[in-house]
């Protein structure tokens, strides 16, 4: 009888420790579908800041309707039927993963540090009729603690930074951190990725850049303190609008243009 009444508490606890379970259980699932509204709130939140287009006390979703979201083969550079991939469902980081959506990247090619590649990615597009204007591109790369995840808005010259947001990261407050500063993602705007020659040459360099002279327009200001953070974004800018990333893409629009004209 001692026995039993010895055990009694270990039982009610482990009773009330299955119950606990269950409710936590039932709610992450019951509140699984607001945090993924959520989510996809956040990323076109941040995709309109990128284009400059998010306005305080507007909605996000009638601002972002403006916006044509497309899938698009890396490799080609060539847009995949919405009936083969439909971007709305598409989940970029997840199909990089697996191994009929993405690939493993070798290290002398793999300079952002991301060690496996989607073969489709995400772009956003913003028209007027149809005059593409901007489009707006999902990148990432590795920093100092963490992988650096950003969109870039391009003009419609395939070159001109219109403007970037960084959304999610682990890097130092205050230091690397600071690549989420809106002033600093303020003066990213205006400078090209590519030099005459067609070659990519957009870079953080080490303190602020001099205003005058044409190497200003492929210079962004470093980050105090944070060269390692710096360096993780020249190298991420490098990967994804080169070869490998989102430049067989611009060679398939430039085409278009070319056969247009």
């Amino acid at each position: 009888m001692a026995e039993a009444s010895a055990a009694k508490p270990f039982y009610s606890a482990l009773l009330l420790a299955f119950v606990c379970s269950l409710l936590v259980a039932g709610a992450a699932v019951k509140l699984r579908p607001l945090q993924e509204a959520n989510r996809l709130l956040d990323q076109k939140k941040n995709i309109l800041y990128a284009a400059g287009l998010y306005r305080e006390g507007k909605s996000v979703e009638e601002l972002f309707a403006s916006i044509e979201t497309r899938v698009v083969e890396l490799a080609s550079g060539r847009y995949v039927p919405a009936e083969e991939i439909d971007p709305a469902s598409y989940r970029q980081l997840k199909a990089a993963l697996r191994e009929d959506g993405g690939h493993p990247l070798d290290s002398k090619v793999d300079i952002a540090g991301m060690r496996r590649l989607e073969k489709y990615s995400l772009v956003y597009l913003v028209k007027h009729g149809e005059q593409l204007e901007q489009i707006i591109l999902p990148v990432r790369g590795k920093g100092l603690w963490s992988t650096m995840y950003a969109y870039v808005a391009v003009a419609g010259d395939l070159s001109t930074i219109r403007g970037v947001s960084f959304y999610e990261h682990g890097e130092t407050p205050g230091l690397g951190g600071e690549i989420e500063n809106r002033r600093w993602n303020e003066g990213w705007q205006g400078k090209r990725l590519y030099n005459p020659e067609g070659e990519m040459e957009l870079k953080v360099i080490k303190g602020k850049v001099v205003a005058s002279g044409d190497q200003a327009f492929y210079q962004i200001d470093g980050l105090s303190g944070a060269t390692l953070t710096s360096k993780g974004v020249s190298n991420l800018l490098e990967f994804w609008f080169g070869d490998h990333g989102f430049k067989p893409y611009f060679r398939q629009l430039q085409k278009r243009d070319n056969s247009n004209g």
